[in-house]
């Protein structure tokens, strides 16, 4: 499986790029929390003219505070579920495609199906965000809780078999019966907001991520990128990110996006990460 260095990043495919787009835990993030670097990355990107949207499989009350609060157009959350997009500085507004009497269905159907699976394996437990979430459920796998790779996969198939989709990040195991994932909850947006075509904008926007959640985007867009912590997550993933940092986490995302930024100025020659 080979991984390409920031090095050979071509000047005119960074030139090329309308936006980016950006997983946050273990991404953006260490372990949970935003350093002055990765902040700071978000906007030289900024100024270099990206329009930027984050992807996270947080919930929508998180989204809703990152689209209001960071320099960025959006927050796609819960694995591409809903949107909170920013209109104007501090205005957003939430983009759920699901219609409300369907969204509390579903709501009390995932409730059912996480007590049985909690039942099931009782070292699992949802994670302290639960409360926050609109479309899915996420169970604490590897943030406050350490659970079994054994049991992760034990409760994975029973939510698959009550008929939930899920998705596993770097610490949640996810569940949802809306049928979005990363990659088309962002294309959805972008087609919405930006007037991109569905597939035009596979090689307009890049997308940075780290782990198995993140794998639908990395085979979608053309230009992915991966911090060095998903190294350890590259089996799980069909199609690896196209390019790969040296550092992980939050110094990662901010030595990709300046080597984004480096190759668009006008006297970028590919010079060396």
């Amino acid at each position: 499986m080979s991984l390409r260095p920031l090095s050979a990043l071509q000047p005119h495919v960074a030139r090329g790029l309308r936006g980016v787009i950006f997983d946050l835990d273990d991404t953006v993030l260490d372990d949970g929390e935003l350093g002055l670097e990765a902040y700071a990355a978000l906007f030289r990107m900024r100024e270099a003219g990206l329009a930027l949207v984050a992807c996270t499989g947080r919930p929508s009350g998180w989204a809703e505070v990152v689209a209001r609060t960071w320099p960025v157009d959006a927050c796609v959350a819960e694995n591409g579920a809903v949107v909170w997009r920013k209109y104007a500085p501090g205005t957003v507004t939430l983009v759920d495609p699901v219609p409300p009497d369907e969204r509390r269905a579903r709501r009390a159907a995932l409730a059912d199906l996480a007590r049985a699976v909690v039942a099931a394996h009782p070292s699992m437990g949802l994670s302290d965000d639960s409360s926050a979430r609109r479309t899915d459920l996420a169970f604490d796998v590897r943030d406050r809780r350490r659970v079994d790779d054994a049991v992760v996969a034990a409760a994975r198939a029973q939510l698959i078999l009550g008929g939930a989709r899920t998705f596993l990040s770097t610490i949640h195991l996810h569940a949802s019966f809306d049928a979005a994932d990363k990659a088309t909850g962002s294309i959805a947006f972008l087609v919405e907001a930006f007037g991109e075509g569905a597939t035009t904008a596979l090689s307009r926007w890049a997308f940075i991520g780290d782990s198995d959640n993140d794998a639908p985007a990395f085979a979608a867009f053309r230009t992915s990128f991966g911090v060095a912590n998903v190294r350890a997550r590259l089996a799980a993933l069909t199609v690896p990110p196209a390019f790969i940092a040296d550092l992980p986490r939050g110094a990662g995302f901010a030595s990709i996006a300046r080597a984004i930024v480096d190759r668009r100025a006008p006297c970028a020659r590919g010079a060396p990460e």
